[in-house]
């Protein structure tokens, strides 16, 4: 059961990784501090698909499935949990594209949101200045 639950805990925690890679700007947007970590999971991501890099964390789902008695995936996590579940086999660099577009919006998001909250506080300073002079 040990094993089992490790190789459970990997793939939820590849999920959770991956959703937060994605789409953590958007929760940047509500929680602002929340985006160094997502810049370093997107890099993190990026990284991994671009160099070809084994991720820790299909290590440790290899590791469990070992423990069973099972042969390791062959491929990685996008190509077992990913590819033909939320985008057909063949068409990663489509996925890629996606991926990269929702991260560039989040981002630009952020960036203007953060840009609106400035302004709006420098404004209300200005508004108290004037009313004191009033």
């Amino acid at each position: 059961m040990g094993y089992t639950l490790m190789i459970v805990f990997a793939v939820a925690a590849h999920y959770a990784f991956l959703a937060f890679g994605i789409f953590g700007g958007f929760l940047a947007w509500r929680w602002p501090r929340l985006i160094w970590l997502q810049v370093a999971a997107a890099l993190w991501l990026l990284v991994i698909v671009v160099a070809k890099l084994y991720c820790p964390l299909t290590w440790l789902q290899d590791r469990g499935r070992e423990g069973l008695g099972l042969p390791p995936l062959q491929g990685g996590f996008l190509d077992n949990y990913a590819a033909g579940i939320f985008y057909p086999h063949g068409y990663e660099w489509v996925a890629q594209i996606v991926v990269a577009v929702l991260v560039v919006i989040s981002w630009t998001g952020f960036v203007l949101l953060q840009r609106r909250h400035r302004l709006g506080k420098l404004d209300a300073r200005g508004d108290a200045a004037d009313h004191h002079l009033v």
